[in-house]
């Protein structure tokens, strides 16, 4: 993917956030006045590449929105094993993928995690609890479909 659509998307998304357009025709008149000259088949593309949806706001008026599927668990493949002790869990990941399992344990906000650390290829896992230390792992595990 190129650097202009990456600003582009990274602006559409920035704008579908705010849930301010109705129309295809409204989002190229809105990225144009951010120096994105689009046309309205590009703004389809993209509309569907980021899952954005068209849905009725509270004030009756339909509007583009992205799509808030809620996390059910990790990408299948990207962590390699679960290890822990009495007070932490250690995550093994394919190599640059430890801050994007890092990013999806914290979008699940799972009740007994306290907080994660990601490297490169690690991330460390902080039980709420260190009496809840080998449950969590157990948890991961099956979300790692490992």
């Amino acid at each position: 993917m190129t650097t202009p659509t990456r600003s582009r998307r990274a602006a559409l998304r920035e704008l579908l956030s705010g849930g301010r357009a109705s129309t295809q025709t409204a989002l190229c008149s809105l990225l144009a006045a951010q120096g994105h000259a689009v046309t309205q088949s590009t703004v389809s593309r993209d509309l569907k590449r980021l899952g954005a949806q068209r849905a009725v706001g509270d004030d009756g008026v339909p509007t583009y929105r992205l799509a808030s599927a809620p996390r059910t668990g990790l990408a299948p493949g990207m962590v390699v094993d679960v290890e822990h002790n009495e007070a932490m869990i250690v995550m093994r990941t394919q190599i640059g993928r430890a801050q994007a399992v890092g990013f999806d344990l914290d979008a699940l906000e799972l009740p007994l995690v306290l907080g994660t650390l990601a490297g490169d290829d690690t991330v460390l896992v902080v039980p709420r609890s260190v009496t809840q230390t080998e449950e969590l792992a157990g948890a991961l595990r099956q979300l790692a479909g490992l």
